[in-house]
């Protein structure tokens, strides 16, 4: 049946302005692998950005279980770069996650998130920059990207989610994300501030930002990983501050010419070299998942890179559970066609 149809010349005509900007979006009843339809009111769709919208960003919207007018509205942005948004929708503080003791291998089940933000937050889950997750580009230049389109991407996208949102217009403005996300958020902050100060429109209700386990400067961070050593007990007394006086606390770009300081580093990266830096406690197992970035790892002058073996030393030689195994739920499940139907995923 032909669009006109369905209606009259006004709203063909917005409709028609709206499919040529790359503006979609669509209310999720249900999701496979969680039964029953769903208990929050999920959005997803696209926003197009860019000069000629060849970018076209998907997100995921979760409105607040409490009170959607009155509760803050955070835009989530996951770090990697380039790790999907289903990585905070699902294994950090979405509504919902994997049920692992009920998925099999090719059927990943689901469950609700008791500790979900969205029971007291209003959450955008945005796939950014374009190549992540399921946002995607027109053509392949608009696949050039720096943290400056992204910082930019970002913040369009918002503008243009809010003017088709104007009811969260009020709503206190957040803009969060974690790792990689330490370098984007503040800027994206910061363009909503100048926004609001110049007069673009429409003006939000900005409060801050939120960062978790933030990446700020390689340097930095990188840099910190022998004091942080030190106080988990990974290094002794002994050998941090002989590497503290011999390397002027600095422990990444040294002179080769510095012999002291690099022997030091050499039994810091012999103590270092198989443990995992985001948890101690956990197997340091071979990165296969969205999340394991290099600022997940060690400096090359700190750690071999290598991944510990992928079973443990024991005379039953029992596998090793590894936090990424559960990250291969994720690409079996978004890979499914059922499910990419039920978010409303375009082919492309």
């Amino acid at each position: 049946m032909k669009l006109r149809a369905l209606c009259g010349p006004p709203l063909c005509l917005f409709l028609c302005l709206l499919f040529q900007s790359g503006l979609s979006q669509t209310v999720v009843k249900s999701l496979p692998g969680l039964p029953g339809d769903l208990p929050f009111h999920l959005e997803t769709g696209y926003i197009g950005a860019g000069e000629l919208d060849d970018v076209q960003l998907f997100y995921y919207f979760v409105e607040s279980g409490r009170s959607p007018r009155d509760d803050p509205l955070v835009l989530w942005l996951t770090g990697g770069p380039g790790c999907s948004a289903l990585s905070g929708l699902i294994y950090e503080i979405g509504p919902f996650t994997f049920n692992y003791e009920k998925s099999s291998r090719f059927r990943p089940a689901l469950k609700l998130n008791d500790y979900s933000w969205t029971k007291v937050a209003n959450i955008i889950f945005l796939d950014q920059p374009v190549g992540t997750g399921f946002s995607y580009a027109n053509n392949w230049e608009s696949y050039n990207i720096d943290d400056n389109i992204s910082v930019a991407e970002s913040y369009e996208f918002l503008r243009k989610w809010l003017k088709l949102h104007p009811q969260f217009l009020s709503n206190p403005l957040y803009i969060a994300g974690d790792s990689y996300s330490g370098v984007i958020v503040p800027r994206v902050a910061l363009e909503v501030d100048k926004g609001n100060e110049v007069g673009l429109e429409p003006k939000m209700n900005l409060e801050g930002y939120v960062l978790g386990n933030p990446l700020t400067s390689y340097d930095s961070d990188l840099n910190s990983r022998v004091p942080f050593a030190h106080l988990k007990g990974l290094i002794s007394n002994e050998l941090y501050e002989s590497a503290k006086t011999d390397c002027n606390s600095e422990y990444i770009n040294v002179n080769e010419s510095n012999a002291d300081c690099v022997d030091d580093l050499k039994v810091v990266n012999l103590c270092v070299e198989n443990i995992r830096t985001a948890n101690i406690l956990e197997p340091n197992c071979v990165p296969q998942s969205p999340k394991s970035t290099v600022s997940d790892r060690w400096d090359p002058t700190l750690i071999n890179r290598d991944p510990s073996p992928l079973l443990l030393p024991t005379e039953r030689a029992s596998r090793v559970w590894c936090r990424e195994y559960n990250y291969l739920y994720s690409y079996i499940w978004a890979s499914d066609r059922a499910v990419q139907d039920a978010l409303h995923i375009r082919e492309w």
